[in-house]
């Protein structure tokens, strides 16, 4: 009688928010579970509370060579990935008014740069997986431009083409690939915003919906349901039409940086 093996995820910037969140439910069904964020500690303490099913793979992954260098500790470890979910990302907003090209490039190399080294370092592992599975977290902020989001925006709409893109690469490969596309979620990132939030959802609910669409495997999860019942209309006006909606969001308040 043949046994089977836990299903083997990587999931990226777990050490806070929706990642946090979403390695409870993986780790809740007996998964095992590669873990990797800036922060230690909170990967130690995952890794304390479920014995043995955690592998803890630190670092910074917009540095190209650590992220090979992770992808060699799974690779070591584990041999193979089944699951990988590129959560990790940061929030930075533009002042048009004092616009500084290095928000753009930091929220770029965090966003989608270090996607793509971890894909890099994902892809071969997939490969020697069970039922592969590849998965991003993008924005519905991508749906439509809103003010002071540029830098977000773009590294995010980047973030949807090149997963979007690699699913019809990678179908051929029986790799499939899916884009989770959240609304408002309550995370520390977004607790910064001075600005309302409509419809947001607690991290761990997010994380939920998350977990449970997974196991379909949709090209996309996207929500709160009734906020991308609003924004998804309103993402196929014409242009003259967003940017009425965009002006009348214009807030005189500074912007907020995230410092990650």
């Amino acid at each position: 009688m043949s046994l089977t093996l836990p299903r083997r995820y990587w999931l990226t910037g777990a050490s806070s928010g929706i990642g946090a969140a979403l390695a409870e439910e993986i780790l809740k069904t007996g998964a095992h579970l590669a873990v990797s964020s800036r922060s230690l500690a909170p990967l130690k303490v995952l890794a304390q509370r479920y014995p043995g099913q955690v592998l803890v793979v630190p670092g910074d992954l917009t540095d190209s060579q650590t992220v090979r260098e992770i992808g060699e500790q799974i690779t070591e470890d584990w041999g193979s990935l089944d699951t990988v979910i590129l959560n990790a990302g940061t929030c930075e907003y533009v002042d048009a008014k004092q616009f500084d090209a290095s928000i753009i490039e930091h929220v770029v190399r965090t966003n989608l740069l270090a996607s793509s080294y971890c894909i890099e370092a994902a892809l071969p592992l997939l490969r020697a997986g069970t039922a592969p599975h590849l998965v991003g977290v993008a924005s519905s902020v991508t749906y439509l431009p809103l003010p002071r989001a540029e830098a977000y925006g773009a590294s995010k709409a980047g973030l949807r083409y090149l997963f979007e893109s690699l699913r019809i690469d990678l179908a051929d490969e029986g790799i499939e690939v899916t884009v989770v596309s959240p609304g408002f979620v309550d995370t520390p990132l977004t607790e910064k915003n001075d600005f309302p939030m409509p419809l947001s959802w607690p991290a761990e609910k997010a994380a939920r919906h998350i977990f449970n669409k997974l196991q379909n495997r949709p090209l996309e999860i996207a929500f709160p349901a009734l906020f991308m019942a609003a924004l998804w209309p309103l993402s196929k006006m014409p242009n003259r039409v967003k940017l009425a909606i965009g002006k009348r969001m214009v807030r005189s308040s500074p912007p907020i940086k995230d410092q990650p």
